[in-house]
């Protein structure tokens, strides 16, 4: 096996997952050398960026020396968001002060999978606090920031995973998405980010479903064939799911270049919540129009019929619930007290919310996304995607969502304008995915947002694909690549 050179190794930064792996399996390199070269670069960019918050590297450097499965990314580097996808024996914080010292005794089935696929895990990535915020500023940590440009936010709650890909950290990186956040943070960052189908990749066997079918696990990558390639070795039910997505006709990874045909796709740039949209967000998603008409596919503005005020109250009841479950279930687990001071005041102001959230109202408020559901499931049966801006704004910058002691509650409040069409695909289990083709006059990326019909990643994918050989993004290096 021949020796890849020192001065090589920043190579492997600008290679996808498929192509590391690729290199291995060819025996070009050795897996031990892709994750020492990336754990290099995490030592050069993390004092710059924060992505990387708990560093596994001993056991990285291990794995990698050691006989590795032999699965489609053997010795390719991995991150874990700090965010459920737990890992044995390695702490698992969600962000919180209240969990710094929780390592939990068991690996997730999603974190089987992973390493069946042949990843090396090099360590837990920065998220905000229960993954409730739309930036990445949590207390215990501090702040992550964007590769393109420091003073802003990478989004979130993905945002550390984000970061880290967007900086050629790792080529791909775990994230969740309760509401946006695989597709914020990607959109922030400039790189590619798919949410699956509710149901399609386990949380098990710690949970059945988090956030009542809202949240759900995927990753944050370079390319759009290491997104569909890593959802064929992760999707699929566990033992005891409450449901699950309806299975692909084929692999994902076949769909990545597949010919998407003829697609019919709806546009719109309003806001269903009535906030303003950034000019720059609205450029955003013309210009993804424009480029699909090019392509030889049928556009035309058109929106579903969502009432935005309705699913704003349910999104609160949702959220408040939810983080309230989320601590309850951990104080249950850790057995520790929840006491105030443990918490960031925006968390323990939605907490105090979830309690006092009644049961009736929380399922009336579900009766009424479900509806939402079959509002766009009949939408979406007269066009193949919805595209929209991923966000309201250009990443704004860090502390734009900070709460004050009068109103805890502000981030949340500020949050409504930058991410108000993210959270529709959580509600109604849709699978939705940002596409990174548009940087601003600032050089800040803005990704185009795409929602598919249920059950259906294959065409978003094989758009995306499409999409990427049309306008490729990963030419393109963020500032913070000069360091």
């Amino acid at each position: 096996m021949k020796e890849v050179p020192m001065d090589r190794r920043d190579d492997f930064a600008f290679l996808d997952a498929t192509a590391q792996a690729d290199l291995v399996r060819r025996r070009e390199v050795k897996p031990v050398e892709l994750v020492d070269a990336a754990i290099e670069r995490i030592d050069l960019l993390n004092p710059a960026l924060n992505a990387v918050v708990t560093p596994t590297y001993e056991q990285a450097h291990t794995a990698a020396l050691g006989e590795l499965p032999e699965g489609p990314f053997r010795g390719v580097p991995f991150l874990l968001k700090d965010l459920f996808a737990v890992e044995k024996g390695v702490r698992m914080s969600a962000g919180s002060t209240y969990l710094r010292d929780y390592v939990p005794d068991e690996d997730s089935e999603l974190v089987l999978r992973l390493r069946k696929a042949g990843l090396v895990f090099l360590g837990r990535t920065n998220a905000p606090e229960f993954g409730l915020s739309p930036t990445t500023e949590p207390a215990l940590y501090g702040p992550c920031c964007n590769p393109w440009d420091t003073s802003r936010t990478p989004g979130g709650s993905s945002g550390g995973s984000a970061a880290a890909v967007a900086s050629g950290m790792v080529p791909m990186a775990h994230g969740n998405d309760g509401g946006g956040s695989i597709r914020i943070p990607s959109s922030c960052c400039g790189v590619f980010g798919l949410k699956p189908t509710r149901g399609r990749n386990p949380f098990g066997p710690g949970f059945g479903d988090v956030w009542g079918g809202m949240a759900v696990e995927h990753a944050l990558t370079l390319s759009v064939r290491d997104s569909a390639a890593l959802l064929d070795v992760t999707s699929g039910p566990d033992l005891g799911d409450p449901y699950w997505a309806p299975p692909p006709a084929r692999p994902f990874s076949r769909e990545a270049g597949a010919d998407p045909g003829r697609l019919r796709i709806a546009f719109s740039t309003e806001s269903i919540f009535g906030y303003p949209v950034h000019p720059d967000c609205v450029s955003a998603a013309r210009s993804a129009a424009a480029l699909c008409e090019e392509l030889g596919h049928d556009v035309e503005e058109a929106a579903p019929p969502i009432d935005g005020e309705q699913l704003s109250v349910a999104l609160t009841n949702f959220i408040a619930s939810w983080c309230a479950w989320s601590i309850d279930c951990m104080a249950e687990l850790t057995n520790r007290p929840v006491t105030q001071d443990l918490f960031e005041p925006y968390t323990w102001a939605l907490y105090e919310m979830g309690r006092q959230c009644s049961a009736p109202a929380y399922l009336v408020s579900i009766t009424h996304v479900q509806k939402l559901a079959r509002d766009l499931a009949g939408f979406l049966s007269k066009y193949d995607l919805w595209l929209t801006p991923t966000t309201g704004e250009p990443p704004p910058p860090l502390g734009s969502f900070d709460s004050t002691p009068e109103n805890p509650l502000e981030g949340l409040i500020r949050g409504g304008p930058f991410v108000p069409f993210t959270p529709i695909c959580n509600v109604t289990g849709h699978p939705a995915m940002s596409v990174p083709l548009f940087w601003n006059s600032e050089g800040l990326p803005i990704g185009s947002h795409f929602a598919g019909r249920f059950g259906d990643e294959a065409t978003l994918i094989r758009l995306a694909a499409q999409l990427e050989e049309a306008r490729p993004w990963a030419r393109r290096q963020a500032p913070v690549l000069s360091l």
